[in-house]
Order: C-alpha cells, then structure tokens, then sequence
C-alpha cells in the first residue's frame, strides 16, 4: 500500500482512582495514533495488564489504513505487582471515553492482544452488565458502575485469562515456595525420566499438580490477609518461583504447532524458568487474589466473554510459542457474539516472524473492521 504519514499524540489524563504524581505524570497515558491530517470515525484501544501498549506493534499498520488507535496505560503499566482489576477497568474507561468526546470516533474497537485479551472482554462484560466485585477488603469502586461500551471485540494472540495461563506455566515440581531451587523429581518436568515425551498419565498428574500450587498459594495469601488483620499492615509483598513449565514449551507433540520446540517468550523453558523474570513473579496478597488465583480472580477470559455480543474477530498466531490453539478456539467458543470470525497467521506470538506478517494481520483486522460498519 502507498506510505501514509502518521500523526502521533500523547494522552496524559486523570484517573477516577488516583491523583496525578508529583512528579507530574498522569496516572493514564498513552499515544494517539491516526493518519496525517484526518480524524478517524473508527478507532482501536489496546490495552495490557501491566505492559506498554503506548507504542502498540499493530498501531502505525492501522493508523496507516485509515483508523485511529489508542495504545493505553493504565496506572499499573510495568506495576503487575500491584494490579486490581476494578482500578484498571475504571482507567481503561478513562480513554474510551477520551476516543468519543475529544478525538471525534463514532466506533470504538476494543484491541485485546496477549493478556489483553482477557483484560479487554472484562472491559466490555463490565460496560454491559456490572459483575466485576472488589477484591477482599477493598471498597467498591463506583467509576465502573457504568462503563462507556465499545462497538467491536477483537482477541489477537490472546491467552484465555490471567490465572489459567499463570497455572498452566507453574512449575507444580516446587515443594517449599522459599527454596526457588526445591523439586519432587516426579513432578519434575525437566528430570529425564519424565520425558519428554511426556507420556498422558504423567501430563494428567502434572496439571493436577499446578492446579494444586495455585490453590495452596491462594489458602495462604487469604491466611496471610487474616493475620494481618488488626496490624499496622494491610498487605505485604511476595514471590513466586519458576512459572516458565508449561509442558507444551517443552514438547512440541503435546498440541502440535508451527511453533518453535523447546522454546517459551523467554527462551530455553528450563533457563527462564529458573530465572528471576516471568509474569506473576512478585504480587501482593490482594494483587494474587485478583489476577493470579484460580479461586478467587475475575480475570478470566469466559465468564466476561460470555457477555459480548458485539461482533467480534478472533486472530491466532499459529508458531505462538505459548499460546496454543485450544487458547484461541476456547475464546472463540466462549464468545456470546452471534457474529464471530476465527482466522489464523503463520506467525510468533508478536508477529515480528516472518517477514511481513504485521502487514497480513493489519490487512486483515482492517477489512474485517470496514465489513462491520
């Protein structure tokens, strides 16, 4: 396509939830994308858990085929540790409402790639019937009592919620949550003799086994909660170790792919999984309890995408080196959209691979976009 100039603004807004900092920055920022010169009646909003979506990969691509996009932060951008999942709604509604009032958009489509995915389908399932509760001993928060909705949903490269794919990464070999070196050698999925291949029963045990860590952490954040009651303290920070062991990075027969063997976002399974990077690496009780467990988070991907109806366009990133294509067919199924489109891409999780892949995807979300004007 011809080379379209491309207008980039930066948006620094306030949040419902908390003032500006003093040093300045506003808790909600992010870029506005569009072409040169025009205001876009159509715009995109992306937003991620904790990562920077204000320079979106797919944000120049789009603005170029005639859209805006809105690549949004939340307060809780490179702050995982301390994500709740009611402030970030209300702060993602800070910038639809932005794309509506202030930048002319007629249509806004909800972008929900990678864990966004997730974080996005609670976005709308929350605009369209409030569901999403305080996590213990918070207050409610009244700013997503009514949440701008969008007009279109789209899941590119999207995991199926925050605590699913959390425990379906954990290592369930750890047997002292201190000792980030501890290992039960018969849950070990690194120990030889368990495979890989990794034979069904031993795949059975495994993700009974992460279910169960996921599950003990939790007991013991809510225990901690209880003992902190009364203190001086209302939370307190903690780890968790080796959250790279998804048996899948491993061995590439379990739920064949284009993806590369052995390999995970970063890198060799068994180096990052030993490694001090990863998500969900640090949390406090109540960030657990609302993005991590199993139990307790409302971070889910089905229950909120059994609320959207709007027309909706699921992508599938085929050599995703952790998200599979269960992942994606699961979110197309729970999708309540009675108009729905699933499509593939022979492509990475970040579709940097191969060569020209960004402009396929772009292509593709741009005509699905216009084809539901």
């Amino acid at each position: 396509m011809a080379e379209v100039d491309v207008d980039r603004e930066f948006v620094g807004l306030p949040s419902p939830v908390v003032g500006r900092a003093g040093a300045g920055g506003h808790p909600c920022q992010g870029i506005y994308h569009r072409p040169a010169g025009k205001q876009p009646t159509t715009a995109f909003i992306a937003t991620h858990y904790n990562v920077d979506f204000s320079e979106h990969y797919l944000a120049s691509y789009l603005a170029e085929r005639g859209f805006g996009f809105l690549g949004w932060n939340t307060r809780f951008r490179g702050n995982e540790a301390h994500f709740l999942l009611d402030h970030a709604l209300a702060e993602i509604g800070v910038g639809v409402r932005w794309l509506r009032e202030h930048a002319g958009v007629d249509r806004v489509v909800l972008l929900g790639n990678s864990g966004g995915g997730s974080l996005m389908a609670a976005y709308q399932s929350q605009a369209v019937e409030p569901n999403v509760t305080p996590v213990a001993g918070m207050r409610p928060l009244g700013a997503i009592a009514d949440l701008p909705r969008a007009d279109l949903f789209i899941a590119l490269s999207a995991h199926s919620g925050r605590p699913e794919v959390f425990t379906a990464w954990l290592d369930p070999s750890v047997t002292d949550e201190t000792d980030p070196l501890s290992a039960d050698p018969a849950l070990d999925p690194f120990n030889p003799d368990n495979g890989p291949p990794y034979s069904e029963d031993f795949q059975l045990l495994y993700r009974a086994a992460q279910r169960a860590r996921n599950e003990r952490i939790t007991d013991w954040a809510l225990g901690q909660l209880d003992a902190l009651a009364g203190t001086r303290a209302r939370d307190r920070l903690f780890t968790v170790a080796r959250s790279w062991a998804d048996l899948r990075m491993i061995d590439p027969a379990i739920e064949p792919s284009d993806r590369k063997p052995n390999w995970c976002y970063l890198g060799e399974p068994v180096k990052a999984n030993y490694g001090v990077f990863g998500v969900g690496t640090v949390s406090t009780l109540r960030t657990w309890l609302s993005m991590w467990s199993l139990r307790t988070s409302q971070c889910t991907a089905a229950p909120h995408l059994a609320r959207i109806t709007l027309p909706s366009l699921v992508v599938h990133a085929t050599a995703d080196a952790c998200v599979y294509e269960n992942d994606a067919r699961t979110l197309y199924d729970s999708l309540a959209a009675a108009d729905k489109t699933l499509e593939f891409v022979k492509a990475d999780h970040y579709l940097l691979e191969p060569a020209g892949v960004r402009e396929q995807a772009a292509d593709l979300i741009a005509a699905w976009t216009a084809d539901h004007e």
